[in-house]
């Protein structure tokens, strides 16, 4: 019998070319036909390896989801960056590779992001979705959160409209 390790752990530099196919993988699989193509190629292309490496030493909090060596998702999370809410906690991103959706490591990431913020003394949580991204909105209701409010990101003179989920 083999066993399968899954840890979510902070991500260190020699992870930053894994999250970066799996940012590039996850955005194509999620946003094609959402975003318009320019604005998304440019977005994926701008976070390469170096940028991924840059970021595990940046303000934010960088977390993996290691499934027997192979990173198949991350998490970025931090101060809520949206000062006209409560909630002190925000988690900007929550991403897997499309292989790993749909069978329970999102809930198990999410679930170590939340914890890590409530130990550091946040109170409450947002997180953003497009409105549009009917997976990640399945998700997040699945996971609790309440349709709290709405804002507008504009990517190519395209407006699309996003949802902010909150959490106690």
């Amino acid at each position: 019998m083999k066993t399968l390790s899954i840890d979510v752990r902070r991500a260190e530099p020699h992870d930053a070319r894994a999250i970066s196919e799996v940012h590039r993988l996850s955005w194509q699989y999620t946003y094609t036909g959402i975003i318009p193509h320019r604005a998304l190629s440019h977005m994926i292309e701008r976070r390469g390896e170096a940028w991924w490496r840059k970021a595990t030493s940046g303000p934010a909090t960088l977390l993996v989801l290691d499934v027997a060596g192979e990173i198949a998702g991350y998490a970025t999370l931090g101060l809520n960056r949206a000062r006209a809410l409560p909630q002190e906690g925000e988690i900007y991103e929550l991403y897997l590779r499309p292989e790993y959706q749909g069978i329970g490591l999102g809930r198990l990431l999410f679930g170590e992001a939340r914890r890590l913020l409530k130990s550091l003394g946040c109170k409450g949580l947002v997180v953003w979705c497009l409105e549009e991204n009917e997976n990640a909105d399945r998700f997040y209701r699945g996971q609790g959160g309440a349709d709290f409010c709405e804002g507008i990101e504009t990517f190519d003179r395209k407006q699309l409209k996003k949802i902010g989920f909150v959490w106690p």
